[in-house]
């Protein structure tokens, strides 16, 4: 798209240079009155804004159809997507009910703690799109409240420990992006420290903090944590995309993030809350 603007900038400005130049010569060997260069001076703006107006079209049609119809297929997909996964959930439900054997209940639990995975997966898709093709709407939340829920989601896992310090605290934001921001950090709190590691979570004078006692990092590692795809431990499952999608919420609400670690001893996560408070 940059190189065609570049083509179509280069066609208009040079169009313009030789009408520009074909009335100065014309005005030159007429002797043209005041009034005369009035009229060619309207003539010509009118042709230029005519000539932009081709041009824009040109260029950007085929852009706009081959936008609409991804943005078709893109929901086509989301639409489809839902239909299976809405049923896996119903059947698994159904299952539970009437199976008594403890082998297929824990089968039956993990295809639906997957189905469960599948479907944040699906709503944090379906967020994104709506975020790329309109503005999402800001919410007032407290967030004590917020982090007390995603916390209790976590702690469905019987993994880590969580010892919470929160007070109530009223901001306005967009509400699924912060919560997917809050689900990441504390995912990578859990996955980078033992299971019984404690992760503490505070609230405090506009600060607030998400702590654990995990694996840490290395100053060269944190100068590279919010590049996407990097893993400071590539044993551990993932895209590392975790830190990267953080750091962009955080830049498009003003929100500052300060991320202090050491290797073997634990990640401290600082979200500075004094710009979106109300």
């Amino acid at each position: 798209m940059r190189k065609e603007l570049i083509v179509a900038g280069v066609i208009y400005f040079v169009t313009m240079f030789a009408l520009i130049l074909a009335l100065y010569t014309f005005f030159e060997m007429f002797s043209l009155s005041v009034l005369d260069l009035f009229g060619l001076s309207i003539l010509m703006v009118a042709v230029a804004m005519g000539w932009g107006y081709i041009l824009t079209s040109m260029l950007l049609s085929p852009q706009t159809k081959m936008e609409n119809r991804l943005t078709s297929l893109t929901n086509d997909i989301v639409h489809e997507l839902n239909i299976p996964l809405s049923t896996i959930q119903a059947n698994v439900s159904m299952l539970k009910k009437s199976t008594e054997d403890d082998k297929t209940l824990k089968r039956l639990v993990r295809i639906e703690d997957a189905s469960v995975r599948l479907k944040k997966l699906y709503d944090e898709l379906v967020y994104s799109l709506h975020k790329e093709m309109q503005t999402i709407d800001k919410e007032k939340v407290d967030i004590a409240s917020l982090v007390r829920e995603r916390v209790a989601i976590f702690e469905e896992q019987q993994r880590n420990p969580f010892v919470l310090h929160l007070v109530s605290y009223e901001v306005e934001i967009d509400k699924i992006g912060f919560e997917q921001m809050i689900d990441n950090l504390i995912s990578n709190a859990m996955k980078y420290s033992s299971k019984t590691s404690t992760i503490e979570i505070e609230l405090r004078e506009d600060i607030l903090r998400i702590e654990d006692n995990g694996i840490g990092m290395s100053t060269a590692e944190l100068l590279r944590v919010h590049e996407r795809y990097y893993q400071a431990d590539t044993s551990q499952v993932g895209m590392g995309l975790g830190l990267s999608l953080v750091r962009e919420y955080c830049e498009s609400e003003g929100i500052d993030i300060q991320i202090h670690s050491e290797k073997n001893v634990g990640t401290r996560i600082d979200l500075n809350l004094l710009k979106v408070k109300i």
